[in-house]
Order: structure tokens, then C-alpha cells, then sequence
């Protein structure tokens, strides 16, 4: 069966193929094989705002504008510190990072519970630990995923708790997210790496940023292939917010779990959230 997230991002890879073409929404509802009328009406379910709108927060000219906004806003945010919490849209993050000896054992003595879930963004896979969470990313069920984190944590023991992880799914995707204590996230990795992903958690939702920015806001302006390699390897796939990272062209770029998956990030929190309106 196919999920309304399935249909978005078949859209998202077809508008990809045919950004010359202009496609109309009766192309677009055919290639995902739904009528128009009801194409439209489940993406104003899933996103909140017509395909058309939803569109607009995807161009080349609107991400340059959000990125000339950026740096200023970047740096005020770096300047209250890293050590302060950090917001995805109405829900605190709170940060905890393992200490140097923790990250040379390896997670030894850790037990993560995991679970696979549905998401609005497709199947993700989530494990956590009595610290936080230290892993998310979007795939569906199987063993590769397992096995990536299993060498993420290679001294960890690892159990399948879906129940334990699904509350978090409601929490962190869900309509309401204000309510609860702080989510907690456990982050293994060099101090730089570190240091790095808690930056992103200053990028807000409806914002977005380049590698060099980053660099220079992070006091390391020649850096920025160093930042790239830390972005890339973000451990808390959209908790840790990897996706509002685009080229400073203004193009999206590359994404761990796809370029389409990337702009359904981007573009729902832009309609969510928007920073300011497209015309």
C-alpha cells in the first residue's frame, strides 16, 4: 500500500526530472496516479498548503533569499552559546555529549532500545538510550539499519523496543508537540563533530543555511569541507536539523536519505513556519 509520504516524495523526484518543464498539477496527480482533485487535496492534508504554494518554498530564488537572511541570524543565535537548548518548532532539545572515554569504549555497557515507525516523512528508525537518543534516521524495516547503528555503538547491546521509541514518533512528528519535558539527545562523536551539530539546532525551522556560513558562524571559516564531512555524518537525521544545510548557490544539494525527502523537510517546515510568504 502506498503512503501519503510515498505519493509526496514521487511528486518531489517527478518535479526534479521536469524543473524545465513546468509541469501542471494534472501532470503531476497523473504521474502519482491519483485525480487532481484528490492529489491536491491529500497534499494540503500531508503539507498544509496547496502543491502550488508548497512549491514556491523549492525555488532557487526563494532559498537565496532565505540564505542572505541566514548568516546574521545564525551567528545572534550562536552567540546565547551551544550549551542552551534548541527548538524544533514548539518542542525543546536538549543536548548531552558523551565524554572522550565514553567515545573510546564505544558504547560499551549502553543498552539502545530501537524501533522502526511511519512517519510523515516515511519510515524511520529510531534508537535511544536512558541518555537520549542517540540515532535517527529514515529507513524502513530491515537489517541494514540495525547494522549501521550496531557500528555506531559497537559496545552497545541492542534491543527492539518499538513501543518505547513510538512514543517518541508522537512527540517529535505529531500536531502537538509543547507538552512533555525536553527531548534528550545523546551525541557520540569528535568535539568538532559535536560541536557542529549542535550548531544546527540553531537553524530554525523555515530557515536555511550554507556550509560556509556555518563555518564561518562556528569561528572556522576555512573549515567549511571539514563542516561538510560533520553534516554528513549527523547522527539524529532531522532532530539534529542536516536538512536546512543547502549549497550557498542556493541548489539543495545532497541528502543522506535522498534530495527528495530533503525538500519535503524543507518545504513543510517553510509552510509551517515560514519565515516570509512567497508571493
Amino acid at each position: 500500500m502506498t503512503t501519503d509520504y510515498e505519493r509526496i516524495e514521487r511528486a518531489i523526484r517527478f518535479l526534479e526530472d521536469h524543473v524545465n518543464d513546468q509541469p501542471r498539477l494534472d501532470d503531476i496527480a497523473e504521474y502519482v496516479h491519483l485525480s487532481p482533485f484528490h492529489f491536491e487535496r491529500l497534499f494540503k492534508r500531508w503539507a498544509g498548503v496547496t502543491p502550488k504554494q508548497f512549491l514556491q518554498y523549492l525555488t532557487l530564488g526563494y532559498a537565496k533569499e532565505r540564505l542572505s537572511e541566514s548568516a546574521s541570524v545564525l551567528e545572534a543565535a550562536l552567540d546565547s552559546g551551544l550549551s542552551g537548548p534548541g527548538r524544533l518548532h514548539d518542542l525543546f532539545v536538549t543536548v548531552e555529549a558523551v565524554t572522550p572515554g565514553e567515545f573510546k569504549q564505544q558504547g560499551a555497557g549502553v543498552v539502545i532500545r530501537y524501533g522502526f515507525h511511519e512517519t510523515r516523512f516515511g519510515w524511520c528508525f529510531i534508537g535511544l538510550t536512558e541518555r537520549g537518543i542517540c540515532h535517527m534516521a529514515f529507513n524502513p524495516p530491515g537489517p541494514e539499519p540495525v547494522a549501521e547503528l550496531a557500528a555506531r555503538w559497537p559496545g552497545a547491546v541492542l534491543v527492539e523496543a518499538p513501543a518505547e521509541t513510538g512514543a517518541l514518533v508522537d512527540r517529535i512528528f505529531g500536531e502537538t508537540t509543547a507538552n512533555g519535558a525536553p527531548l534528550r539527545l545523546l551525541l557520540g562523536g569528535t568535539n568538532f563533530q559535536v560541536q557542529v551539530w549542535q550548531a544546527l539546532l540553531r537553524v530554525q525551522p523555515g530557515q536555511v543555511v550554507s556550509y560556509e556560513e556555518l563555518a564561518h558562524a562556528l569561528g572556522r571559516p576555512a573549515a567549511t569541507r571539514a563542516v561538510a564531512s560533520a553534516v554528513a555524518k549527523n547522527p539524529i537525521g532531522y532532530l539534529i536539523p542536516c536538512h536546512r544545510v543547502i549549497r550557498k548557490s542556493g541548489h539543495f544539494g545532497q541528502y543522506h536519505w535522498g534530495s527528495a525527502r530533503k525538500k519535503a523537510m524543507v518545504g513543510f517546515e517553510a509552510a509551517m513556519k515560514p519565515v516570509q510568504s512567497p508571493d
